[in-house]
Protein backbone atom coordinates (compact mmCIF):
# COMPACT_ATOMS: atom_id res chain seq x y z
CA UNK A 1 0.00 0.00 0.00
CA UNK A 2 1.07 3.55 -0.58
CA UNK A 3 -0.08 6.44 1.58
CA UNK A 4 -2.19 9.03 -0.28
CA UNK A 5 -3.25 11.19 2.67
CA UNK A 6 -1.77 11.24 6.16
CA UNK A 7 -3.82 11.41 9.33
CA UNK A 8 -2.95 15.11 9.69
CA UNK A 9 -3.95 15.85 6.09
CA UNK A 10 -7.27 14.05 6.58
CA UNK A 11 -8.03 16.02 9.74
CA UNK A 12 -7.19 19.32 8.02
CA UNK A 13 -9.44 18.43 5.06
CA UNK A 14 -12.34 17.52 7.34
CA UNK A 15 -11.91 20.80 9.24
CA UNK A 16 -11.98 22.77 5.95
CA UNK A 17 -15.11 20.95 4.83
CA UNK A 18 -16.78 21.54 8.23
CA UNK A 19 -16.10 25.27 7.88
CA UNK A 20 -17.64 25.26 4.39
CA UNK A 21 -20.71 23.41 5.69
CA UNK A 22 -21.11 25.75 8.67
CA UNK A 23 -20.82 28.76 6.38
CA UNK A 24 -23.41 27.36 3.95
CA UNK A 25 -26.00 26.56 6.64
CA UNK A 26 -25.36 29.41 9.08
CA UNK A 27 -27.74 29.24 12.02
CA UNK A 28 -30.17 26.79 10.39
CA UNK A 29 -30.45 23.42 12.17
CA UNK A 30 -29.12 20.53 10.14
CA UNK A 31 -30.01 16.85 9.88
CA UNK A 32 -26.96 14.82 8.92
CA UNK A 33 -27.46 11.39 7.40
CA UNK A 34 -24.37 9.21 7.23
CA UNK A 35 -24.18 6.44 4.65
CA UNK A 36 -22.99 3.28 6.38
CA UNK A 37 -20.47 1.80 6.69
CA UNK A 38 -17.76 3.78 4.95
CA UNK A 39 -18.73 7.18 6.33
CA UNK A 40 -18.50 6.25 10.03
CA UNK A 41 -15.06 7.75 10.66
CA UNK A 42 -15.76 10.87 8.59
CA UNK A 43 -19.17 11.30 10.24
CA UNK A 44 -17.68 11.15 13.75
CA UNK A 45 -14.87 13.58 12.96
CA UNK A 46 -17.06 15.97 10.98
CA UNK A 47 -19.85 16.40 13.53
CA UNK A 48 -17.29 17.22 16.22
CA UNK A 49 -16.10 20.07 13.99
CA UNK A 50 -19.58 21.54 13.51
CA UNK A 51 -20.60 24.04 16.17
CA UNK A 52 -24.27 24.20 15.22
CA UNK A 53 -27.59 22.57 16.04
CA UNK A 54 -27.70 19.20 14.34
CA UNK A 55 -29.27 15.78 14.43
CA UNK A 56 -27.50 12.67 13.21
CA UNK A 57 -28.98 9.59 11.58
CA UNK A 58 -27.69 6.83 9.34
CA UNK A 59 -28.79 4.67 6.48
CA UNK A 60 -27.13 1.71 4.89
CA UNK A 61 -26.52 1.69 1.16
CA UNK A 62 -24.49 -1.02 -0.42
CA UNK A 63 -23.77 -2.16 -3.93
CA UNK A 64 -20.58 -4.10 -3.32
CA UNK A 65 -20.93 -7.76 -2.50
CA UNK A 66 -17.24 -8.61 -1.95
CA UNK A 67 -14.03 -6.81 -2.71
CA UNK A 68 -14.69 -4.71 -5.80
CA UNK A 69 -17.62 -6.63 -7.30
CA UNK A 70 -20.57 -4.28 -7.86
CA UNK A 71 -24.09 -5.60 -7.45
CA UNK A 72 -27.63 -4.22 -7.10
CA UNK A 73 -27.83 -1.19 -4.80
CA UNK A 74 -29.80 -1.78 -1.63
CA UNK A 75 -30.80 0.99 0.78
CA UNK A 76 -31.86 0.26 4.33
CA UNK A 77 -33.19 3.41 5.98
CA UNK A 78 -34.73 1.88 9.12
CA UNK A 79 -32.28 3.72 11.40
CA UNK A 80 -32.72 7.09 9.71
CA UNK A 81 -34.34 10.10 11.35
CA UNK A 82 -37.48 11.80 10.08
CA UNK A 83 -36.25 14.32 7.49
CA UNK A 84 -39.57 15.88 6.46
CA UNK A 85 -39.28 19.68 6.39
CA UNK A 86 -35.60 19.66 7.36
CA UNK A 87 -32.31 20.65 5.75
CA UNK A 88 -30.49 17.36 5.15
CA UNK A 89 -26.80 16.80 4.53
CA UNK A 90 -25.85 13.32 3.31
CA UNK A 91 -22.33 12.26 4.33
CA UNK A 92 -20.55 9.59 2.32
CA UNK A 93 -16.99 8.37 2.15
CA UNK A 94 -16.28 8.47 -1.58
CA UNK A 95 -17.84 9.76 -4.77
CA UNK A 96 -16.73 7.18 -7.33
CA UNK A 97 -19.23 6.40 -10.11
CA UNK A 98 -21.85 8.44 -8.27
CA UNK A 99 -24.66 5.90 -8.52
CA UNK A 100 -24.98 5.31 -4.77
CA UNK A 101 -25.18 8.99 -3.86
CA UNK A 102 -27.68 9.74 -6.63
CA UNK A 103 -29.99 6.97 -5.45
CA UNK A 104 -29.67 7.92 -1.78
CA UNK A 105 -30.51 11.56 -2.58
CA UNK A 106 -33.50 10.45 -4.68
CA UNK A 107 -34.80 8.29 -1.81
CA UNK A 108 -34.40 11.14 0.67
CA UNK A 109 -36.20 13.60 -1.60
CA UNK A 110 -39.22 11.28 -1.55
CA UNK A 111 -39.44 12.05 2.20
CA UNK A 112 -40.07 15.81 1.61
CA UNK A 113 -37.04 17.47 3.20
CA UNK A 114 -36.58 21.23 2.80
CA UNK A 115 -33.24 20.60 1.09
CA UNK A 116 -30.76 17.81 0.44
CA UNK A 117 -27.05 18.44 -0.07
CA UNK A 118 -24.13 16.05 -0.06
CA UNK A 119 -20.64 15.95 1.43
CA UNK A 120 -17.97 13.40 0.63
CA UNK A 121 -14.49 12.83 1.92
CA UNK A 122 -13.17 11.84 -1.51
CA UNK A 123 -14.05 12.54 -5.14
CA UNK A 124 -12.30 10.10 -7.43
CA UNK A 125 -11.25 11.44 -10.83
CA UNK A 126 -12.25 9.61 -14.01
CA UNK A 127 -14.96 7.33 -12.61
CA UNK A 128 -18.12 9.44 -12.54
CA UNK A 129 -21.03 7.95 -14.50
CA UNK A 130 -23.82 10.29 -13.38
CA UNK A 131 -24.74 13.94 -13.93
CA UNK A 132 -24.36 14.93 -10.27
CA UNK A 133 -21.78 16.73 -8.14
CA UNK A 134 -21.47 16.65 -4.35
CA UNK A 135 -21.72 20.14 -2.83
CA UNK A 136 -18.89 19.58 -0.34
CA UNK A 137 -15.70 17.62 -1.11
CA UNK A 138 -12.71 17.33 1.22
CA UNK A 139 -10.26 15.81 -1.29
CA UNK A 140 -9.91 15.04 -4.99
CA UNK A 141 -8.02 11.79 -5.59
CA UNK A 142 -6.75 9.82 -8.59
CA UNK A 143 -8.50 6.70 -9.87
CA UNK A 144 -6.97 4.24 -7.43
CA UNK A 145 -8.54 1.75 -5.03
CA UNK A 146 -8.28 3.39 -1.62
CA UNK A 147 -8.65 2.13 1.93
CA UNK A 148 -8.44 3.52 5.43
CA UNK A 149 -10.30 6.20 7.35
CA UNK A 150 -13.49 4.13 7.04
CA UNK A 151 -12.99 2.78 3.51
CA UNK A 152 -12.41 -0.92 3.11
CA UNK A 153 -11.38 -3.72 0.81
CA UNK A 154 -13.12 -7.03 1.60
CA UNK A 155 -14.12 -5.64 5.03
CA UNK A 156 -10.52 -4.85 5.98
CA UNK A 157 -8.46 -1.67 6.48
CA UNK A 158 -11.31 0.61 7.71
CA UNK A 159 -9.35 1.25 10.90
CA UNK A 160 -6.30 2.82 9.24
CA UNK A 161 -5.79 6.41 10.43
CA UNK A 162 -4.55 7.40 6.96
CA UNK A 163 -5.76 6.91 3.40
CA UNK A 164 -3.82 4.39 1.32
CA UNK A 165 -3.99 3.18 -2.26
CA UNK A 166 -3.85 -0.57 -2.68
CA UNK A 167 -1.30 -1.90 -5.11
CA UNK A 168 -2.37 -4.59 -7.63
CA UNK A 169 -0.75 -7.30 -5.48
CA UNK A 170 -2.78 -6.08 -2.47
CA UNK A 171 -6.01 -6.45 -4.46
CA UNK A 172 -5.03 -9.96 -5.51
CA UNK A 173 -4.34 -10.92 -1.87
CA UNK A 174 -7.91 -11.53 -0.65
CA UNK A 175 -7.50 -12.26 3.07
CA UNK A 176 -11.11 -13.13 3.78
Amino acid sequence: MKTLLTEAELQAGVARMALDIATAYGERPLTIVGVLTGSIVLLADLIRQLDMRLRVGVLQASSYRSGTTRGQLTINSEMMLNVTGRDVLVIDDIFDTGHTLVEVVAKLKELSPTSVKTAVLLRKHGRQEVDFEPEFVAFEIPDEFVVGYGLDYADQYRNLRYLAALEPEDLADDRT
